[in-house]
């Protein structure tokens, strides 16, 4: 296991910044706070459940393409690593400059549970900026001397169950305090610059790090 899991510095890291990724409110967690606000908490469990599952295809994808991606040239590890870390920091400089999201999202018309479980699953799923985000975020947490479709697999599938816990803190909070929902909007922004800040530093230490040699 010891192979498979980066050192646990950076293995508290990557559920940290898998952690503040999970709590941005992105395309997914509007779906599953409108279809809970809109059918309840069923329905909203309903939507977690092909969220999580949309994710983890994702990350299946880009683990697959990854690892093929190293074995046919050790240099593509540096390479993607640097890219990454570029994207990284892409990202945390577009979720500061991003503006508040509006205050009211249109109401969904009411839907059977697996229909809501199969939305769910394409919306997270259809979601190309998912993808490449895996591609760019996994590889700052992978041994180059490991197997890496393995290790990319795992990684993966810790940060959707990641995401999954926190989607289900979604679910519960919205069904308890729906009535607060919108001042909480505003509030999305600090979450959203917390992201930001974490998505930078991250590149910033990938970037600055010794590049492992292949």
């Amino acid at each position: 296991m010891d192979t498979l899991l980066p050192s646990t510095p950076l293995l508290i890291a990557f559920l940290g910044a898998s952690l503040v990724l999970a709590l941005t409110p992105g395309p997914a967690v509007v779906y599953i706070l409108t279809r809970t606000l809109a059918q309840g908490r069923a329905s909203g469990l309903a939507s977690v459940a092909g969220v999580a599952l949309g994710n983890l295809g994702n990350a299946a994808g880009a683990a697959l393409g990854l690892a093929a991606l190293f074995a046919v040239s050790s240099l593509a590890f540096t390479v993607v690593k640097w890219l990454g870390a570029a994207y990284l920091i892409y990202l945390g400089v577009r979720l500061w400059r991003q503006g508040d999201a509006p205050a009211d999202a249109p109401r969904l018309r009411e839907q059977s549970h697996r229909r809501v479980f199969a939305d769910g699953f394409v919306v997270a799923l259809l979601n190309p900026k998912t993808a490449l985000f895996f591609a760019a975020f996994l590889p700052q947490f992978m041994n180059p001397q490991g197997p890496l479709l393995a290790q990319s697999l795992l990684l993966g599938a810790l940060f959707v169950a990641v995401a999954a816990s926190t989607d289900l803190l979604y679910v519960l909070g919205a069904s308890v305090l729906a009535p607060r929902l919108r001042r909480g909007v505003a509030q999305a922004r600090w979450g959203r610059r917390a992201a930001g800040s974490s998505f930078i530093a991250l590149g910033l230490l990938t970037a600055l790090s010794e590049r492992p040699r292949g």
